[in-house]
């Protein structure tokens, strides 16, 4: 298990936090913090059952609160691209690769996560978003970013965990019957 330092540990602890109160939601228990010169600056959960909107994911909602707040302080989007150059992500689920798109697009200098998304990890597990950079892009713009992963990844699977083994009460209704259990 990698070590990871004091500060690394206490910020991915307001991640988890955010998670858990997800989870109160009924929500897919993910969180995450946004940071600049070590302190928390934004933060958010997942809000898609909640908003009935699927792109309202943790990183998207601390990222939106970010960009409010610098567009209502006057800020160009030239300051706001220099601010996040200098932010930090912790989240408490690799980012999907839609997140992951949208963290590399706005610059964000780094990500550090707890647990590994094998269905839809934009950060090494399916696609590798974070290495890319505007020469790579057809549309430009993507800077990459550094990522570090396994933060407190116990604590994050544990909560995935327990929200799917309660069964997911937002999640659609299956079209089609479910298979049955061969008997004997």
């Amino acid at each position: 298990m990698a070590s990871h330092s004091t500060d690394t540990l206490a910020l991915m602890e307001l991640a988890i936090q955010q998670a858990k109160d997800a989870l109160q939601f009924l929500e897919v228990p993910v969180g995450c913090v946004i940071v600049q010169d070590g302190k928390a600056i934004a933060s958010g959960r997942n809000r898609t059952s909640e908003t009935r909107n699927a792109t309202r994911h943790a990183e998207m909602e601390a990222i939106d609160i970010l960009l409010e707040q610098w567009q209502r302080d006057g800020l160009s989007e030239l300051e706001i691209a220099e601010k996040f150059s200098q932010c930090s992500l912790y989240v408490t689920c690799e980012p999907c690769i839609m997140c992951a798109a949208a963290l590399s697009i706005l610059g964000i200098k780094e990500v550090y996560y707890g647990c590994a998304n094998d269905k839809f990890g934009g950060c090494g597990s399916i696609l590798s978003l974070h290495l890319q950079s505007s020469s790579e892009q057809p549309h430009g713009g993507a800077k990459g970013f550094t990522c570090t992963g396994g933060v407190m990844a116990s604590e994050a699977v544990s909560l995935l965990r327990s929200f799917y083994e309660q069964g997911n009460p937002n999640a659609p209704k299956p079209h089609r019957p479910l298979a049955r259990q061969a008997t004997d």
